[in-house]
C-alpha cells in the first residue's frame, strides 16, 4: 500500500514539473509577443507551492517506507 502511495507521489511530482515547464514557456512567449504576464506568473507561483507540497508529501513516504525497511 505504501509503494503504491509512493508511485502517485512520484507521479503527481513528475506531473508537477511539467506543468511548471510548461507555464515557464507560456510566459516567456507571452512576454515575447508583449503581453501582459502577471496572471500566468501568479499561476505559476501556485503550481511552484503545490510542487514544494507535493515533494514534501514524497518525502514522507519516503520516510516511512524506509522506517519499515
Amino acid at each position: 500500500m505504501i509503494e503504491e502511495h509512493l508511485e502517485m507521489a512520484h507521479r503527481h511530482v513528475a506531473e508537477g514539473q511539467r506543468l511548471i515547464a510548461g507555464q515557464k514557456e507560456r510566459i516567456t512567449e507571452l512576454d515575447r509577443d508583449g503581453h501582459d504576464t502577471a496572471e500566468a506568473r501568479k499561476l505559476l507561483l501556485s503550481f511552484e507551492d503545490v510542487q514544494r507540497e507535493h515533494i514534501a508529501h514524497q518525502a514522507r513516504i519516503e520516510q516511512e517506507l524506509a522506517s519499515l525497511g
